[in-house]
């Protein structure tokens, strides 16, 4: 050997910086679970999120939902909304000053009362100028009422300055209404063409990353405004889009070991009116939710309270049909056993955490390995 001690301190010493960068951007998964999907309801309806479980059961009563499961329905009765969004944006609309006030005021009255989903959160307008003002005005109101944990969405943004402008208001409230540093966390909406590639051929999506300084917990997916966007006609506009796979890919690859989740958007093909039309619609739910997880897209938008039985159902079986083989590989790689499969750290990583989001969504009730052993696995 011809290096010295002080050789290694040497590049210890020059790489110290990118070490410290590493630690700071890619800090790993989010500890936690990750709800499967966000529910958005125009803040003006919010009274009704209480009856989506019992609605979505009398839908698979009414037209023989084709995937019966007393796990499915079980949760509809007990949780049928994980994460709840009250929408002040493209859901709710335009109004007045007053009848925004009195909506926001309102809708945080509602969910301080409880009962609450475990996730929550709302949607404010975008930072774009004709509405950023009443953006911030919402969101203020907001706080006033309801300062337990909620995430805010932050809807069409194109560019890390809004992203920076957003952090900003984040700590002018935090100190405003008493709360702790980085208290208020916010999900970045990719909504735009610009939010994905800038005009310089950069990938804009890992500067609103950076530009969160750890704020932002998840990138979602907008399907239509997106598609739009990018001139794809309204017929072809759906989520296994080219156009929208390739935003998400560059979307994944940009928030991997960031601690950013992810997050599918929705389908409007709703299953509503008679039974055969509403059969169509599920099998298209259920097909493209089946999709999303495939590819390690975890969560996805629902609309209308008939899409939870097909949101469940695909969700369920995804896990439970992998449940058996993930068990015996990981038990393997641990036991050093051959598989037949040469299972690296990062694999076991994620077979530890496929695992671990069957027990949260209430898929698996057994995952073969204690949760503890789980999650100091993930």
């Amino acid at each position: 050997m011809r290096l010295s001690g002080q050789d290694y301190d040497e590049i210890d010493a020059g790489l110290a910086g990118h070490d410290a960068f590493l630690r700071a951007r890619y800090p790993g998964e989010r500890a936690g679970r990750q709800p499967v999907h966000t529910v958005y309801v125009p803040a003006d309806r919010l009274d009704d999120f209480r009856d989506w479980g019992a609605i979505a059961i009398r839908a698979m009563e009414e037209h023989d939902f084709p995937w019966p499961d007393p796990a499915v329905r079980a949760k509809l009765a007990r949780e049928p909304i994980e994460d709840l969004r009250v929408d002040f944006e493209d859901g709710y609309g335009v109004r007045d000053d007053d009848q925004e006030d009195a909506a926001v005021r309102r809708a945080a009255g509602i969910l301080a009362a409880g009962p609450r989903p475990p996730f929550l959160g709302i949607r404010i307008k975008s930072l774009e100028a004709a509405t950023r003002r009443r953006s911030l005005r919402t969101l203020d109101l907001f706080l006033g009422t309801y300062q337990d944990l909620f995430t805010v969405t932050l809807p069409k943004v194109s560019g890390p300055d809004q992203v920076t402008a957003m952090v900003t208001l984040c700590e002018k409230l935090e100190k405003a209404y008493g709360l702790s540093a980085g208290a208020l966390t916010f999900e970045i909406q990719v909504e735009l063409p610009s939010a994905v590639l800038a005009a310089d051929g950069t990938a804009t999506v890992a500067r609103l990353i950076t530009a969160a300084g750890g704020r932002c917990t998840g990138l979602h997916y907008g399907t239509y405004d997106y598609s739009a966007a990018a001139g794809v006609a309204a017929a072809y506009q759906s989520m296994e889009h080219p156009v929208a796979d390739y935003a998400k890919a560059v979307m994944q690859a940009a928030a991997a070991q960031t601690g950013v989740r992810l997050s599918d958007g929705s389908t409007n093909v709703l299953p509503v009116g008679g039974t055969a039309q509403v059969r169509e619609a599920w099998d298209l739910h259920r097909r493209l939710v089946r999709r999303s997880l495939e590819r390690g897209y975890y969560q996805g938008w629902d609309l209308h309270p008939a899409q939870l039985p097909t949101r469940y159902a695909a969700t369920y079986e995804f896990f439970r049909d992998g449940r058996d083989a993930a068990v015996t590989r990981l038990r393997r790689y641990l036991d050093r056993q051959d598989s037949g499969i040469a299972d690296e750290p990062a694999t076991a990583r994620a077979l530890a955490g496929y695992l671990l989001r069957g027990l949260d969504c209430g898929a698996l009730d057994d995952a073969g390995f204690p949760r503890a052993e789980l999650t100091a696995l993930a």
